[in-house]
């Protein structure tokens, strides 16, 4: 039913969480994994996200975390704003789902505008699972 699942790593504690979600979801339909963090080109983005090194690095950890559990990932890098990004991605790669955590920023209408989750929803060409 998945043949494709892009799941957007970044350092929070929910995408860890929903990494086991994603193995799971990987594994049951023996789906193509592609990980993906995005170097946030914004002034206002914290340095540690911000760092093509720290980027590399986080994505290598990824990796590993998954070939761990035996599921092989691959592993892309891009840079922008993460919400268009991921949305962009999915449409180039045809992905038939995006995992990724929720920051759990709630619903208040100030929070939405900046949830990057949210934007995702309604702008993904396919499904989201969100991950709390």
């Amino acid at each position: 039913m998945f043949k494709t699942v892009l799941f957007p790593v970044d350092m929070s504690p929910e995408a860890q969480q929903a990494a086991s979600l994603a193995v799971d979801l990987v594994k049951q339909h023996q789906s193509r994994l592609v990980l993906l963090s995005v170097v946030e080109n914004h002034p206002d983005a914290p340095s540690e996200q911000s760092s093509p090194a720290a980027v590399a690095q986080l994505l290598e950890q990824v990796k590993t975390l998954f070939s761990q559990q035996g599921v092989e990932s691959e592993a892309l890098e891009r840079e922008g704003q993460p919400a268009f990004v991921i949305c962009d991605v999915a449409d180039e790669l045809e992905v038939d789902l995006i995992v990724m955590g929720c920051r759990g920023l709630g619903l208040i209408e100030d929070g939405q505008s900046e949830s990057v989750t949210n934007r995702v929803i309604n702008l993904a060409p396919c499904p989201v699972l969100v991950v709390p």
